[in-house]
């Protein structure tokens, strides 16, 4: 278990697990913030973030957070952390209050939050419809570990099993 994808919704906590999680096994740690947004908010083209999640699939070792079909695919381990909307919209509210006029740590420069809040706002409503189907689909593979984080219980044996020290 050397590739490990974190994955969920927009304020699930993703970030601070991969943090916590690369650390605790000593593995690198890649934010796809920083993949899928160049400065000032603007969207890295298709093509070129593709080139991106290629380069960092290649690498053997890595703890990644974010949301990408292509590490979903390449991950040996998934957890996703399907909190709920009320969930992740207080969360993403309480990450980003201090960054409202700059960039917070891990994102690109001139990325303050408050531009970028009605679009978090459409990430967070829509993602139970439009990503969390494609993630429970790798669930079935047999060939994956697939770790299914829905509440704070579950979390917390996860935690344990994996020796890593988070919140």
């Amino acid at each position: 278990m050397q590739r490990k994808l974190i994955t969920g919704n927009a304020g699930s906590g993703k970030t601070s697990l991969a943090r916590a999680l690369a650390v605790a096994l000593n593995l690198p740690y890649v934010g796809l913030d920083r993949v899928v947004w160049k400065p000032g908010w603007i969207s890295t083209p298709k093509t070129e973030r593709k080139e991106q999640e290629s380069a960092i699939a290649r690498n053997l070792v890595w703890v990644v957070d974010g949301v990408s079909d292509m590490l979903l695919q390449e991950a040996d381990t998934v957890i996703f952390l399907d909190v709920p909307r009320l969930r992740c919209f207080w969360r993403v509210f309480l990450r980003n209050l201090p960054y409202l006029f700059h960039s917070r740590p891990g994102l690109q420069e001139r990325c303050p939050e408050i531009t970028i809040i009605p679009t978090l706002v459409k990430i967070i409503w829509r993602f139970p419809k439009l990503v969390r189907p494609g993630i429970l689909e790798v669930s079935r593979s047999k060939s994956k570990h697939f770790f299914h984080i829905r509440t704070n219980a579950q979390l917390e044996t996860f935690l344990k099993q994996t020796g890593v020290t988070w919140m």
